[in-house]
């Protein structure tokens, strides 16, 4: 019997911003002694625009914090989607920072600061699906 895999990637949708964002308009997280998941995120994602797969970008983020040797990477791949992962639905980009997630047809991830023409333009696009960051307060 296979082990269902789960996945937190999403097809033609745009995360935008949570509702209670702190910010105005769209943070680079800052940079600390020992990087976070929201500086791994956004060197990624940013630098590599529709290259990654929301799945390769939090496996990536694990794997680096877990520090697991390359020759383990497919076999801790498959043990994390497993189970299921929070998305960047619940990202502190999404949350905390400012920026929107859209994934393409191919469910590749780019990112739009809030303040943005696209960021703008992708919240109203009717071919995509639109949902929100989550909440950071209940």
């Amino acid at each position: 019997m296979k082990e269902k895999i789960h996945t937190t990637n999403y097809k033609n949708t745009f995360i935008a911003v949570a509702d209670d964002c702190p910010v105005k308009a769209a943070e680079v997280p800052p940079v600390k002694a020992a990087k976070t998941m929201a500086n791994i995120q956004f060197e990624m994602v940013s630098e590599n625009p529709y290259k990654y797969t929301s799945d390769d970008v939090l496996f990536y983020c694990y794997a680096t914090k877990n520090e697991i040797p390359k020759s383990e990477l497919k076999e801790a791949r498959q043990l994390f989607f497993s189970k299921g992962q929070a998305c960047f639905r619940s990202s502190p980009l999404t949350k905390r920072y400012g920026f929107g997630v859209h994934a393409n047809e191919e469910e590749k991830i780019a990112l739009y600061p809030m303040e943005s023409k696209e960021y703008k333009a992708l919240s109203k696009d009717k071919k995509l699906k639109v949902v929100k960051a989550m909440k950071s307060k209940r």
